[in-house]
């Protein structure tokens, strides 16, 4: 320990009470000489202790900044959400050129709004702790505004003489996209086991049937209602198959622009007849000037069609379906379809769509998917509301020409 201040101290009590003596004929030796130089002795020796202290924390520090930026992973230290000190690794990571371009600014900028308070809350709880936490994600902004996937823990720590936080972590966006796609992989395969599966029990039973009636025929076992019911299963068969290749054909369709008005006018003629039949009355309200869209017109007519035969088909004693045509406050446009029908109970909603899935006793659940299918390819989205005994409510949202990407607005 360097001793400089004690001596220096020590001397100039020397020094004054040697000035005294000479100036003033005072004795050298005397009880205040003795006092002060002990005085001087002691702080003296204070001040160097001090001064050596923050010398060896001065090292330390240094020492300690050194080995944090040999880690390969991002660590920062920040303090009341201001950043004290980041390594390598996180200037790297976020895209900053130095080090002093992160420090003093506060780590909140860096968060994704949406996960702003799930940072706080973490900072709170590890002051609190005092021990590590588990990793959590966020996903956080780089300098030129992309954004990517961190995984962090944070830890309180004493920085300096004040207390701070340090999280280490590190950028899991590569990770996560792997495990995203394997994820989405895993799906594909599981739906393809369940379409499977499905595809083979709708068909079979039609089949059971027919081979039962060529058995019948071979026995001579002639009936004109045979022949009608074996027709009937055929047609079955037919249909599940057509709505497969509805979904299997590739989205090459030529879209053109189209008044969603007039298209949605014809499907009402054609439906015409068996709302009728089944005394059901279609009230359609239209907006005028709705702007024009860009669609398949024959894809969009089928999906029309299936929700007003759903509809019908929810109303055995008769009801009205209400039709509703506006543009939203986006610029898109929104479609209702209400009917008065027994609707739907809560816990079946979320599977709607799902091929095989239906609340109807002789559906495939493919009608639905279709349709599902087809608003996605028009980069729309569809919707359902419902309530037992009330009805349902379908919506849809469908971009105009001037709005090619509003599915990804909507979200």
């Amino acid at each position: 320990m360097n001793r400089s201040g004690q001596i220096i101290l020590v001397l100039i009590s020397v020094l004054f009470t040697a000035y005294q003596t000479v100036v003033g004929q005072e004795p050298f030796f005397t009880v205040d000489f003795f006092i002060f130089t002990s005085i001087a002795f002691l702080v003296g020796r204070q001040y160097d202790l001090a001064k050596f202290y923050a010398k060896k924390a001065k090292l330390q520090d240094e020492s300690y900044k050194k080995l944090v930026d040999t880690f390969p992973e991002s660590i920062i230290i920040h303090k009341n959400n201001k950043v004290c000190y980041v390594n390598h690794a996180t200037v790297k990571m976020v895209g900053a050129r130095t080090k002093e371009e992160l420090i003093d600014q506060s780590i909140l900028d860096f968060i994704v709004p949406k996960y702003k308070a799930r940072a706080e809350e973490r900072i709170k709880i590890s002051k609190r702790e005092k021990s590590p936490l588990s990793n959590i994600e966020y996903e956080l902004i780089r300098i030129d505004g992309t954004t990517f996937f961190f995984e962090g823990t944070s830890i309180s720590i004493s920085y300096g003489t004040s207390e701070a936080t340090l999280t280490i972590g590190k950028d899991i966006t590569e990770k996560k996209h792997q495990t995203e796609k394997l994820l989405l992989k895993s799906e594909k395969l599981a739906l393809l086991g369940q379409m499977a599966a499905g595809i083979a029990h709708e068909i079979r039973n039609p089949l059971t049937s027919i081979k039962g009636f060529i058995q019948l025929f071979k026995s001579n076992h002639l009936q004109e209602e045979y022949y009608n019911i074996v027709l009937s299963e055929l047609d079955r068969i037919n249909a599940i198959v057509g709505e497969f290749l509805v979904l299997s054909k590739p989205s090459a369709s030529i879209f053109v622009e189209k008044d969603l008005n007039e298209l949605i006018k014809d499907v009402i003629t054609l439906m015409s007849t068996q709302s009728i039949l089944n005394n059901v009355q279609i009230f359609a309200e239209f907006d005028s000037n709705l702007p024009q869209i860009c669609c398949e017109e024959a894809q969009l007519k089928q999906v029309f069609l299936n929700l007003f035969k759903n509809a019908i088909e929810a109303m055995p004693d008769g009801g009205n379906i209400h039709l509703k045509l506006k543009e939203n406050e986006k610029g898109a446009i929104l479609i209702q379809v209400i009917d008065e029908g027994v609707g739907i109970p809560p816990e079946r909603i979320p599977t709607l769509g799902e091929p095989f899935y239906t609340t109807k006793e002789k559906g495939t659940g493919l009608g639905l998917m279709t349709c599902y299918k087809i608003i996605e390819s028009h980069k729309g989205e569809l919707s359902i509301h419902s309530e037992v005994n009330k009805g349902t409510t379908i919506e849809i949202l469908i971009p105009t020409m001037t709005q090619p990407l509003l599915k990804r607005e909507l979200v």
